[in-house]
């Protein structure tokens, strides 16, 4: 069992170290999640982060199932993806080592300590779904990282996977800034984490576009 299990170990490594580092980079989700358990509670900001994982959840199925389709079909195009992918890598490292990232105490949503714990989740889903540079990321790293034709098995351990990673950080984001004092040691540390951050894109950018 341990054999026929072992080609699905490197893609899946590969994709969990790329979506770790896309999670752990403050962002909408971040500071949304943040937002909220500051000024709700730590299970508001838990189920805000279910709700994150849920939009995971569709992102990569969609990702998945199409680009399994559409490389199968065209294998010159999962080329063309993968030189994409990896020049789109090496500019989000690029920017993220020029960006600024915005001040915790900035209002990025309302105070509602009564907000329900179905708004907070939907929050979480709608703050995922709605940025459109999550779609594009997704493919990009299913791209990097599976193969041109990866089995149903690979792409439900790949979907749970990135899911699993959303929901175990953004619960960890809620735990910790439900804390003011965690809060403020932290954003003393966000540019250190974006420069880490780019460093990986850019990396892996790198290799994506010198590898065939």
């Amino acid at each position: 069992m341990l054999v026929s299990n072992l080609p699905y170990i490197a893609p899946l490594l590969s994709l969990a170290l790329l979506w770790t580092v896309a999670v752990v980079t403050p962002g909408p989700n971040f500071f949304n999640i943040a937002q909220l358990a500051a000024s709700g509670s730590r299970r508001h900001g838990v189920v805000a982060s279910v709700g994150v994982a849920t939009g995971t959840v569709m992102w990569g199925l969609a990702g998945g199932l199409g680009i399994k389709s559409l490389f199968t079909a065209a294998p010159m195009l999962y080329l063309a993806f993968k030189i994409i992918g990896g020049c789109y890598l090496i500019y989000l490292g690029l920017k993220l080592f020029k960006r600024s990232t915005p001040a915790m105490n900035q209002n990025l949503l309302p105070d509602e300590p009564r907000r329900s714990l179905f708004s907070a989740w939907r929050l979480g889903l709608l703050g995922n779904l709605s940025n459109p540079k999550a779609a594009l990321f997704v493919a990009t790293i299913f791209a990097s990282t599976m193969p041109a034709s990866p089995s149903p098995m690979l792409l439900t351990l790949a979907v749970i996977t990135m899911a699993t990673l959303s929901f175990s950080w953004y619960s960890c984001v809620a735990l910790v800034f439900s804390s003011e004092r965690m809060a403020n040691l932290y954003s003393r540390s966000r540019k250190w984490l974006d420069r880490f951050a780019g460093s990986c894109y850019m990396l892996f950018g790198a290799h994506l576009v010198t590898t065939r």
